[in-house]
């Protein structure tokens, strides 16, 4: 089995539900008292907020790519950035590290296609949903269409994220407003799925709330995860 390094706590919620379904996978499918390897850090979600919320992108690359040299050094096999939004500095963290990083975006992108999904609403951070890093990725390496609320929409996902959702608040208000959200780009934009391209956005969000595919990419990234880890 192959040593995966979680780069986690942004934020530490959505990292602790990654490491139960890392080991829930490798539980599943090796059976008896088996576990994930697995080499975690996690850093201070604090310091990289303020970053964000302030443009200074290189500043979180430096302080991730700290943590993912360390993670290399205690040898993990492979990456994973328990986050989108942070993968907006991938391209940053892989100029320091030799280990690969296995990306959220990818493992999204291929469960869409095996689905035959040719577009796709995403919901995430104002970061992830108005940026190319993210859905241009998609559209560019899987051919699908990747359609965005619209600003209004992004500002309220943006305040629930980083004003309840981090903090381990689910308000059903909150959830109300997002169901209807989805249920608008089903309709007037004929999308086929949605993507919960932030990992907090599944304490709030699960399938049977509306009536397309949800695709949660906290599940599909620690499952794609799982199956580098074993294959």
């Amino acid at each position: 089995m192959k040593k995966i390094g979680m780069l986690g706590g942004m934020s530490w919620e959505s990292t602790a539900t990654y490491y139960k379904l890392l080991n829930e996978e490798i539980k599943n499918r090796l059976g008896g008292l088996h576990s994930a390897k697995i080499i975690l850090s996690s850093v201070d979600f604090e310091e990289i907020e303020k970053f964000q919320h302030s443009s200074l992108w290189d500043e979180t690359a430096v302080i991730l790519s700290n943590e993912a040299k360390a993670i290399e050094k205690a040898q993990a096999d492979f990456l994973i950035i328990c986050t989108n939004t942070m993968h907006k500095v991938v391209p940053q963290i892989e100029k320091n590290i030799n280990i690969p990083i296995l990306h959220i975006a990818d493992a999204t992108g291929e469960a869409l296609v095996k689905d035959e999904i040719t577009k796709v609403a995403l919901l995430g951070t104002k970061f992830t949903m108005s940026e190319a890093f993210y859905k241009d990725r998609i559209k560019e390496k899987f051919g699908v269409e990747v359609v965005i609320p619209n600003e209004e929409e992004q500002d309220f996902i943006h305040k629930v994220i980083y004003k309840e959702l981090c903090l381990g608040v689910c308000n059903k208000d909150s959830r109300d407003k997002y169901i209807k959200i989805i249920k608008r780009l089903e309709e007037q934009e004929q999308c086929q799925g949605v993507i919960l391209g932030c990992t907090e956005i599944s304490m709030l969000i699960k399938q049977g709330y509306v009536d397309i595919p949800i695709y949660d990419t906290t599940k599909i990234h620690a499952i794609a995860a799982i199956e580098k880890a074993i294959s």
